[in-house]
């Protein structure tokens, strides 16, 4: 991800759709400052979902490596089962 760009928030709040279009063309982040200080950050909705899916990705390998540290393991047969039916299940 690039470096967010700094913008105050009247800067946002006076050039909002051009801030937008500028976004969505180069998808770098804007940090919106007040008061000099870091307030919130502004994605376009693309990156905003990859770094949602990047996150899930993340939570579940920590929930794997948490149920391994637990002993929750499943041999290799059981996990191909277990796979096939997960697979098999209407979406």
């Amino acid at each position: 991800m690039n470096a967010p760009a700094v913008k105050p928030v009247t800067e946002i709040k006076r050039h909002a759709t051009e801030i937008i279009a500028q976004l969505q063309a180069d998808r770098v982040p804007v940090l919106i400052t007040e008061h000099g200080r870091s307030a919130a950050v502004l994605l376009d909705v693309e990156s905003y979902q990859a770094l949602l899916r990047r996150l899930e990705i993340l939570e579940g390998i920590a929930r794997g490596e948490r149920a391994f540290s637990e002993g929750r393991v499943a041999s290799h047969e059981e996990a191909k089962a277990r796979l096939s039916r997960w697979l098999d299940e209407p979406r």
